[in-house]
C-alpha cells in the first residue's frame, strides 16, 4: 500500500499525487547512514541562512529564531534525544528540517531551504565530514610513525636475514626493516595535505545545478565554514565526488602498506621463524586447539585492506555510467567513505598498539641467518682485487655449489677449498663469513648499515616535528 502521508512531509512531496510504496521509501532513505553528518549539515544551513539573512531574504528575527532552533536541534543530536520518524525523515536534511519547524514554527523553518538543494547539501556535507576525520587520520598515522621510529632507535643492534621471493637474500637490521615501512606511512602522510586540500572546497550556493538566483555570497558561507574555497561551477559542485574517490584511492594506497607489514608480522610471529611475539590484546585462541595463540589482529587487517581497495572500485564503477549533474546512485558513495575512514581508522590505531606491544627475539633473527647470505660478500671480496662482477658472481656460486656438494656451510670450506675455485681467494677471505662486518658495509645512504638507520631516524624525525606544525593548518 502507498504511503501518502510520508510522501506529503519528503520535501519534493508537492510534484506527487500517489503514494510511495512502503518498500521504496524504505530503499530511498538515506538517513541510517548520513545521520553521521548532522553536526556538519547544521553548521551548513546556519552559514546558508546568514548569507539570506545578508541578502535580506530572511528578516534578523527569522535568522534569530533559525539559529536558535538549530541549536536546540544540534543538542538533541548530541544527547541522543532526537526522534526520528520513520517513513518521514528521508534523510538527514528532511529530519533537521522537520524537527526544526516543530521547533520554531514551519512558516519560519519553511524558509530556510530558500534556493537551496539537497544536492548542494549532501555534498557540502561530506566534504565537512570527511576533512575533519582527515584530519584526525593525520594524526593516527604520525602516532604510528613515532612507535616504529622509536622501536628502530632502541632495537638498532638486531640483525635479520632479508628475504626476497620470501626466500633468505642478505642479513639487515631489524631496524631496517621496520623503517621500510616507515617510509610507506611517511608517504601516506605527506599525501594526505593534498587530498584534503581538494576536499576542503565548497559548493554551498550552487543550487540543484544551475547556480543560486538570490546571489547570496558563497565566499563568505565557505570561509564561515572553514573552506579553502569554492568550487566555481555549479554543474560540477553538486556533482562531483571525486573527492571521495581520490580518499578512498589514498585510503587502499594506506591500507596496501597496513596489509604487507602484516603479512610480515604474520611470518615473522610463526614458529617456524620466532622473531616476534603479539601481545595477547592483539591475539586470540582456538577454540578446540588449546596451544594456539592466533594473529588475528594481523590477519583482520590484511582482510580490511581487501575491502577499503574494493569500497573504491565499487564506487568508481559505480560513478564512470553516469550522466552529468547529480544522479541517485551516488547516495552510494555515503556508505563506501564512511566505511572507508571507520576501517582505515581502526586499521592505523591496531597496527599502532601491535607494533607498540610486540615482543622482540633477536637470538631467534641471528640463528636465522646462514653463510649462503653472504655469497654476495664472496663476489665483491673479488671485485676489490679487480675482478668484474660477472665473472665473480660466477665464482660465487660455484662457492655456493661446492658446499653443498660437501655438506657444509659456506664458511667451513677452507681457504684451499676456496683457491680450488678460484686463486685469488686469500686467508682475509674468511672476513666476508661475519653478519655485522657485511650489514656494516653497506653504508651508501639508504643502506642498512647503522650510520645509515641512524640517519633515516633522523630523517623521520624531522619529518614528523615538521608535520607536526603543518597539520595545525590542514
Amino acid at each position: 500500500m502507498a504511503n501518502s502521508r510520508a510522501q506529503s512531509n519528503m520535501l519534493w512531496g508537492g510534484r506527487f499525487t500517489g503514494g510511495l510504496d512502503p518498500l521504496m521509501v524504505e530503499f530511498n532513505e538515506s538517513l541510517s547512514l548520513d545521520r553521521a553528518f548532522y553536526a556538519q549539515d547544521i553548521a551548513g544551513s546556519l552559514a546558508f541562512a546568514r548569507a539570506n539573512k545578508n541578502r535580506g531574504i530572511l528578516t534578523t528575527e527569522e535568522f534569530n529564531a533559525i539559529e536558535s532552533g538549530l541549536n536546540d536541534v544540534l543538542k538533541e543530536w548530541k544527547n541522543n534525544t532526537f526522534d526520528i520518524k520513520l517513513n518521514v525523515d528521508e534523510d538527514i536534511h528532511t529530519a533537521n528540517e522537520r524537527r526544526l519547524g516543530e521547533i520554531i514554527g514551519t512558516s519560519i523553518a519553511g524558509k530556510l531551504h530558500t534556493g537551496r538543494s539537497r544536492n548542494e547539501q549532501i555534498a557540502t556535507d561530506l566534504r565537512l565530514w570527511l576533512r575533519d576525520e582527515l584530519r584526525k587520520l593525520g594524526s593516527y598515522i604520525a602516532e604510528l610513525l613515532r612507535g616504529i621510529v622509536s622501536r628502530a632507535e632502541y632495537e638498532i643492534e638486531f640483525i635479520m636475514p632479508g628475504y626476497t621471493h620470501l626466500q633468505r637474500a642478505q642479513p639487515i637490521r631489524w631496524s631496517h626493516w621496520l623503517l621500510s615501512y616507515g617510509f610507506s606511512f611517511r608517504d601516506d602522510l605527506e599525501r594526505l595535505p593534498e587530498v584534503i586540500r581538494r576536499v576542503n572546497r565548497s559548493p554551498l550556493g550552487c543550487g540543484a545545478l544551475s547556480g543560486n538566483v538570490f546571489d547570496i555570497d558563497r565566499e563568505a558561507m565557505a570561509k564561515e565554514l572553514g573552506f579553502e574555497g569554492i568550487l566555481h561551477n555549479s554543474m560540477n559542485a553538486v556533482s562531483d565526488r571525486d573527492f571521495l574517490i581520490e580518499t578512498m584511492l589514498w585510503a587502499a594506497t594506506m591500507m596496501q602498506h597496513v596489509s604487507r607489514i602484516s603479512e610480515d608480522l604474520c611470518i615473522y610471529s610463526s614458529q617456524e621463524f620466532g622473531f616476534v611475539k603479539l601481545a595477547d590484546a592483539y591475539s586470540t585462541g582456538s577454540s578446540l586447539m588449546p596451544q594456539k595463540k592466533n594473529p588475528d589482529s594481523l590477519e583482520l587487517l590484511r582482510g580490511k585492506s581487501s575491502r577499503v581497495i574494493g569500497q573504491m572500485v565499487g564506487f568508481m564503477c559505480t560513478l564512470k555510467g553516469l550522466p552529468s549533474c547529480y544522479n541517485k546512485d551516488m547516495q552510494e558513495g555515503t556508505s563506501s567513505i564512511l566505511d572507508t575512514m571507520v576501517t582505515t581508522s581502526k586499521s592505523i590505531q591496531i597496527l599502532t598498539g601491535v607494533l607498540n606491544t610486540l615482543t622482540t627475539f633477536p637470538t631467534k633473527m641471528r640463528e636465522a641467518l646462514e653463510p649462503s647470505m653472504l655469497a654476495t660478500e664472496l663476489a665483491d671480496y673479488l671485485v676489490r682485487k679487480g675482478v668484474p662482477f660477472r665473472e665473480t658472481h660466477h665464482i660465487s656460486g660455484q662457492v655456493v655449489a661446492l658446499a653443498e656438494k660437501e655438506g657444509k656451510a659456506m664458511n667451513e670450506l677452507g681457504p684451499e677449498q676456496l683457491r680450488e675455485v678460484d686463486r685469488r681467494f686469500d686467508t682475509d677471505v674468511q672476513e666476508c663469513f661475519d653478519y655485522e662486518t657485511a650489514v656494516e658495509r653497506r653504508k651508501t645512504k639508504g643502506g642498512t648499515s647503522k650510520e645509515n638507520i641512524l640517519d633515516q631516524i633522523e630523517v623521520l624525525k624531522g619529518m614528523l616535528e615538521s608535520e607536526k606544525g603543518e597539520m595545525k593548518a590542514w
